[in-house]
């Protein structure tokens, strides 16, 4: 090596071509980062398959089993990262939880939720959309229920592409239906449960609105409002963390524990009260140490409503795992069941492995996808802070429960969405009327252009016309993309 390699002019272009270096690794970061975590949902995915070959051993149906256990564990994927960010976004939204912290809380009782309480409305899903004896044979039955899991789970992935919050549940029903459809026609659609469940679709975003309205107003007339906040809170909030407390308990008697003991509605109500009252006598002399030294003034009242926020995060999450697991396992356990015993009519039952990928994959959703929706439901829709997040999070677990306990597989998204818009209009409206009574004090000459009080608003129109837009699509986009499926894996396996 010679003394002319380490002349300026040499060290110059050794810089320049380091630099060069450096700058492609950064960019091949850069661009190799977005594509971690659909590198880690294929590995779920694989893993699922892998789990059903293990279980099954060598049959004559385990392709099949194998390619639904792989279709399952992708929907699930698509409910964590669609489904569950609705549920947390109003935590995160209001700053009383992390994203990380909000993706601990949903993946450890979204499991809790799916594993102990998820039966019931994954029955629905099976077995109540379409009239199994319809189908000419099991094999037809299992093709319908394959193209309903794929269907829906494409659909979803799209909308969470662009950044929609759909419904799983319209997604995963309107490809039950229309493979249905597609495999032995309009009959085959059991109507009378189809219209429960429209109608639900309605009456749950419209009851998750009004609860969390009416909370909101309990809690401003009662602690807002009132002269000495503190002292308001301080009698207030032990009471509404008592009501989410019996809630829970209430909810857990009667569905978590059915694999234990049987217990019916009125017992569970009454052990849901006994605890409702335990947890608020324990939370009096907890706000009260909370309350020492607080300013009178709305911003203290944040720092009260962080342990209610999180306790209600928690509810929902636990909650939605166990209504909403059946948009990924209902169609895969009846597939399991066809497929090992040829019978397609009875009612379906779960196997402990199918109920494992609808709970991990949820959580492992939320984890990879979840935070792009978490941060649009929880902070572009109407402005959050804690007292808002949690009539949100508590209307829309209150929804949750009530509708699980009646077997409806309601969307989850619609009853967080519509507490959501529930909590905003419900701001409109009282400050319209707040504005109403001091222009009747105090007359104000100069009336507001109505460009200025459309910009006032606190509820964003375009997001709310978008979603409305969004939910109305997904049922018969899915239907129609399931029939279509449906047909090209008949043609695929020569219709017989």
């Amino acid at each position: 090596m010679s003394n002319n390699d380490f002349e300026p002019r040499h060290l110059e272009t050794l810089d320049r071509d380091l630099g060069r270096l450096s700058n492609l690794e950064m960019a091949t970061a850069y661009v190799g980062r977005p594509l971690v975590a659909p590198a880690i949902g294929l590995i779920f995915i694989i893993m699922a398959c892998l789990l059903a070959m293990l279980l099954l051993g060598e049959t004559t149906n385990t392709f099949i089993i194998v390619v639904a256990a792989g279709f399952g564990a992708y929907m699930a994927l698509n409910i964590g990262a669609n489904d569950v960010a609705n549920n947390m976004g109003p935590a995160v939204g209001a700053n009383a939880l992390t994203m990380g912290g909000a993706i601990a809380i949903a993946a450890i009782f979204e499991s809790a939720g799916a594993l102990l309480a998820g039966g019931d409305v994954v029955s629905t899903i099976a077995k109540g959309i379409i009239a199994p004896e319809s189908m000419q044979t099991a094999s037809v039955f299992v093709w319908a229920m394959l193209a309903a899991l794929l269907s829906a789970a494409l659909w979803v992935n799209l909308a969470t592409w662009i950044g929609a919050p759909v419904s799983t549940t319209h997604s995963v029903v309107g490809g039950v239906m229309g493979s249905g459809i597609a495999a032995a026609g309009f009959a085959a659609v059991n109507w009378a449960t189809m219209s429960k469940i429209a109608a639900s679709w309605v009456i749950s975003p419209v009851l998750g609105g009004l609860i969390a309205a009416a909370f909101l107003w309990l809690i401003k007339a009662r602690i807002i409002y009132q002269e000495d906040k503190i002292a308001a809170a301080r009698k207030w909030v032990p009471i509404l963390v008592g009501i989410m407390a019996g809630a829970f308990a209430t909810y857990l008697a009667m569905k978590g524990l059915k694999k234990v003991i049987k217990i019916d509605l009125g017992t569970a109500v009454m052990i849901g009260a006994m605890i409702g009252v335990a947890i608020w006598l324990v939370m009096i002399p907890v706000i009260r140490r909370q309350s020492e030294g607080l300013e009178n003034r709305n911003r203290s009242l944040k720092v009260l409503f962080g342990i209610p926020l999180v306790i209600s995060a928690a509810l929902l999450s636990f909650a939605h795992g166990a209504n909403d697991v059946a948009n990924a396992v209902g169609p895969l356990a009846a597939i399991v069941q066809a497929s090992q015993s040829g019978n397609f009519t009875d009612a379906v039952s779960i196997p402990l492995w199918v109920m494992v990928i609808g709970a991990m994959g949820i959580s492992f959703g939320l984890f990879l996808f979840g935070p792009k929706l978490i941060r649009m439901v929880g902070s572009q829709i109407t402005k959050l802070n804690p007292m808002r997040a949690y009539c949100v999070a508590l209307s829309a677990a209150i929804t949750v429960i009530v509708a699980s306990w009646l077997g409806l597989p309601v969307s989850s998204t619609h009853i967080a969405v519509g507490g959501v818009f529930g909590v905003g209009f419900f701001r409109e409206w009282d400050s319209a009327r707040r504005m109403r009574n001091a222009r009747l004090a105090i007359p104000d000459p100069a009336e507001q252009p109505t460009e200025e009080r459309r910009r006032r608003k606190l509820v964003r129109r375009s997001h709310f016309m978008t979603i409305i837009s969004a939910w109305i699509i997904t049922v018969p986009a899915a239907a129609g993309l399931s029939a279509v499926i449906f047909l090209v894996i008949r043609s695929i396996s020569g219709g017989s």
